[in-house]
């Protein structure tokens, strides 16, 4: 079976080790391949042979943060078409604001818990595609807190 590539870019080297934890626990066909900053999010894009299906992104990271990352990312032709989830522990409407205004199909406030995580996660997993926007308002709508989206007629 075809790996699924998702990249996530997040400084906490614990909050990584727990989403790529929580990806494989869900299907170990994905490979999540975490990165500390925005730049080296960059630098994977750059050097990965196959496009990841998804980028997930945290706002307040050193060297390049995820505003600049997301914002390099939707100027690029070679990458704005994959959906970015921007992922903090912060939960302020200006932050969403400004995520949806720079393009990202969602905002994810980091659930406090491992298992709310991986509820959260194997949903998106699972509708990878056209089908993710619907997925992430299901999400919103009653399975969990932590996620925000933005109505658009595509990602």
């Amino acid at each position: 079976m075809e790996k699924k590539i998702f990249l996530l870019a997040d400084d906490d080297m614990d909050d990584r080790g727990m989403f790529c934890e929580a990806l494989e626990i869900i299907d170990n066909n994905i490979v999540c391949h975490a990165v500390s900053d925005g730049r080296d999010a960059l630098h994977a894009l750059n050097s990965l042979n196959t496009k990841p299906l998804l980028i997930f992104l945290d706002i307040n990271m050193p060297v390049m943060n995820g505003w600049q990352c997301l914002e390099k990312i939707k100027a690029d032709d070679r990458y704005n078409d994959i959906p970015v989830i921007i992922i903090s522990t912060s939960s302020h409407q200006r932050e969403m604001d400004i995520a949806r205004n720079m393009g990202a199909l969602c905002y994810f406030t980091k659930p406090l818990h491992f298992d709310e995580l991986t509820d959260v996660l194997r949903i998106i997993a699972g509708n990878i595609g056209p089908e993710l926007p619907s997925a992430l308002k299901y999400i919103e709508s009653g399975v969990s807190k932590y996620v925000h989206t933005f109505p658009r007629d595509n990602y």
